[in-house]
């Protein structure tokens, strides 16, 4: 584990976004495409536009998600109406490439059926995605892997539906799914999340410190990473 601070939410952002570009590219070099899982929430929109800048082959670059609440399509509470506007706002990525979570099917047993069969036809079997990026609430929850939840005993799933949670369903992927990505990557700012971050990162309690350790960078503001003053 790798654990890099920065004095502000920009300065994460930028970083995060530099992190997740060359990870990109080694994908790309090591079997010809990446596959990039993003999560939702507020923070991850200047990363976003960040990485849309960077010099990535797109065309060779899948969009994925780790969670999706259950709304509309287009719904600003959707994670993938953030992911449109930043890193997809000019065309970035090449419409095949793309892999929303279908949260608007009735079924939606059956559609987290449906989003693990093309995380496998995109990432492999298990599917492994090349970077999984995660932020983290001030409950210790990450993606849509909240407290209390049975979604967070589910081992024999690569998608699953939790919640609700914050008034809406979800879907997310499992801890097995992240678990096996390449790289996993935190962005985490704001003094409201150093106990969950201290937490997570000594595997106490919360349901982020189910996340391995190994091939993890955390990129956190300062204020975020203030209680990491013991070995994690």
């Amino acid at each position: 584990m790798r654990i890099e601070t920065y004095d502000d939410g920009s300065a994460v952002a930028g970083r995060t976004a530099e992190v997740i570009a060359d990870a990109a590219r080694a994908g790309i070099r090591r079997h010809g495409r990446a596959a990039l899982a993003f999560s939702g929430g507020s923070t991850p929109a200047p990363m976003l536009r960040a990485l849309a800048r960077l010099p990535v082959r797109w065309n060779a670059t899948h969009i994925v998600q780790v969670d999706e609440r259950v709304a509309p399509d287009g719904h600003a509470d959707r994670n993938w109406t953030m992911i449109a506007d930043t890193l997809l706002a000019d065309d970035t990525v090449p419409e095949p490439l793309l892999h929303p979570m279908p949260v608007t099917d009735d079924d939606l047993e059956a559609a987290a059926r449906s989003y693990a069969t093309r995380l496998q036809t995109v990432c492999g079997v298990p599917p492994i995605a090349d970077v999984v990026h995660l932020g983290l609430g001030a409950d210790g929850h990450t993606a849509s892997l909240i407290p209390g939840d049975p979604v967070l005993d589910v081992r024999d799933r690569w998608v699953a539906i939790a919640g609700p949670y914050q008034g809406r369903m979800r879907m997310t992927m499992t801890y097995p799914t992240i678990n096996a990505a390449r790289l996993v990557v935190w962005q985490v700012t704001g003094a409201d999340k150093a106990a969950a971050l201290r937490r997570a990162l000594q595997g106490t309690g919360v349901p982020a410190s189910r996340i391995r350790r190994r091939d993890v960078i955390v990129i956190a503001t300062h204020d975020a990473a203030a209680e990491l003053s013991e070995p994690v």
